[in-house]
This record gives structure tokens, sequence and C-alpha cells, in this order.
């Protein structure tokens, strides 16, 4: 219990002193601010528009990165679930193989790949379709589609092992019963396979948004949140918790990065906690 709360309320503490480079005790004494550090992320412009351009694309990044590997592994399930198709645990075990990589090897590979100069993205594939090549690691935008993909590349496969789980134990009753009041394939899917599917794995979607909001690992290994932006005290890709972690490690910037995470997590929380109450998850009550 002490290794949980003391930092939290350490953290908390400090967000609330002037913490940084020039007032670190024992050399200096912190000083008490009250809220002067939030204050001054919403008023002071070096701090007000780092914060929402981070804000903005954490937000654009979670939204894109999870819903696209959501989408794609549910999709890949109900495809491979089709009774008429021929090596399923073959295909299955090809889906899953992204999974059992271990997930900062696979970014790794994936950084030397898209590296501008000698990766085999820009060098093989872009120019044998005849496509100029493009600034993955130097320009903010390539930086971010590659982040996305990766991310879908690397959060598929768990999605879809949970859907073809559920997909499994959906009774075929249903699908024929559904077929002799002339259901068509696609009425089944509507109305049977995604009502299901969705029910029984919002609690894996909600957690899948909430760790893409947090996913520190794939913009601090791939680029370490670059490139770099002028006037900027973030990267072109750092997300707030990447941001976070640079204000305290390389700037000292201990208070602002305190009274940061304490907005990250009033965020995260509501809106985990909103998800959980609008779809209804871990409540025991039927679909109905």
């Amino acid at each position: 219990m002490f290794v949980v709360i003391f930092p939290i309320l350490f953290g908390f503490a400090i967000a609330f002193t002037n913490y940084n480079l020039y007032h670190t005790p024992p050399a200096k004494l912190v000083d008490w601010v009250g809220f002067k550090n939030f204050i001054n992320i919403f008023t002071l412009s070096i701090w007000r528009s780092t914060f929402f351009d981070v804000l903005q694309w954490t937000v654009v990044w979670t939204l894109l990165a999870t819903t696209l590997q959501c989408t794609v592994g549910v999709l890949l399930a109900i495809l491979v679930n089709q009774k008429d198709l021929r090596f399923k645990p073959m295909i299955r075990t090809i889906f899953i193989l992204p999974w059992a990589v271990p997930g900062f090897v696979t970014i790794l590979v994936f950084a030397g790949m898209f590296n501008d100069s000698f990766g085999v993205i820009n060098n093989a594939i872009l120019s044998f379709f005849g496509i100029t090549p493009k600034a993955w690691l130097t320009d903010p935008f390539w930086t971010k589609t590659a982040l996305i993909m990766m991310q879908t590349w690397l959060g598929f496969p768990f999605v879809f092992a949970m859907t073809t789980g559920v997909l499994q134990a959906i009774p075929d009753d249903l699908y024929e019963a559904a077929t002799m009041d002339g259901a068509s394939a696609f009425t089944r899917l509507r109305t049977i396979t995604l009502p299901l599917v969705l029910y029984s794995i919002a609690p894996i979607i909600i957690t899948q948004y909430t760790f893409n909001f947090n996913n520190f690992n794939i913009i601090y290994l791939f680029n370490n949140g670059g490139p770099a932006v002028a006037g900027s005290n973030a990267g072109g890709t750092d997300i707030l918790v990447s941001w976070i972690y640079k204000l305290t490690m390389s700037s000292s910037q201990y208070a602002i990065a305190a009274t940061i995470t304490i907005l990250l997590s009033i965020f995260v929380v509501g809106l985990a906690l909103w998800q959980f109450r609008a779809t209804k998850s871990f409540k025991n009550d039927d679909m109905a």
C-alpha cells in the first residue's frame, strides 16, 4: 500500500510547488505556489500552445490507432470464422503471430524499416510501386502515420483472439433460426454477430483505448517522440505521457510534469468511467 500511495501523494504535492532544476532540495528550498502551475499551463503561451497541441495529438492518436486495431481484429475474426473457410488453425496462428513477438522488438524493427535513408519501406516497397520516398522519421505527418500503422499491427492480434473466442461461443441455433426466417448473411451479421461480439468485448475495447492513451513505448522507442518542432517544448509525435517523461528526465520541470500528470489522470479516469457507464460494461444484467 505504501509503495502505491506514497508516490501518488508525493506527485500530487509537487504539482503545487515550484520544484524544478533551480529549486531542488537540499541545495535550494521548494516553495508552495498553490494553483500557479495549473494556471500557467492554460495562460502562458509557451505552455498553453504545447499542452493543447500534445493533447490534441494524444486524442487523435488514441482514437485512430485503437479504432483501427479493433476494427481489423474484429473483421478478421469474423472472416476466419466462416464455416466454409479451409485451413482455419493455420490462418489463426498466422494472425496471432505478431502478438507473440515482444512489442519493443517489433517497434525497433519497424524503426529500421521506416528509416528515411536505408529503410526497406522507402527503398524497396515504395520504389517498386514508383511512389516518392516519404520522410517517415523527419516529417511529423508521416511519423504519425507510421505510428498508427504500427499500433494497428501490434494491437489487432489481441482483439482478433478475443473476438474469435466470442464467435465460437455463439450458438448455431441463432443463425439457423434467422436463416429459416429469411435473414440474409448481412442481416445475421448486423443483428446477431456484431451485437453479441461488441457487447462481450466492450471492456476489452475500453481498456485498449485507455492503454493507447498512455502508450509510452511505441512513441518513445520509434522516434523518441520526434521529430523536433520549432518553438515547442515537445516533439512532433509526443503524447502526454511521453512529454511528461521528457519534462522530468530532460528539463527537470518536475512541478509542471506533476501538474500535467494530474490533468492526464483526471481525463483518463473520467473517460473510462463514462465509457463503462455508456456501454454498461461489467454488469450482470441481460443485453435486453
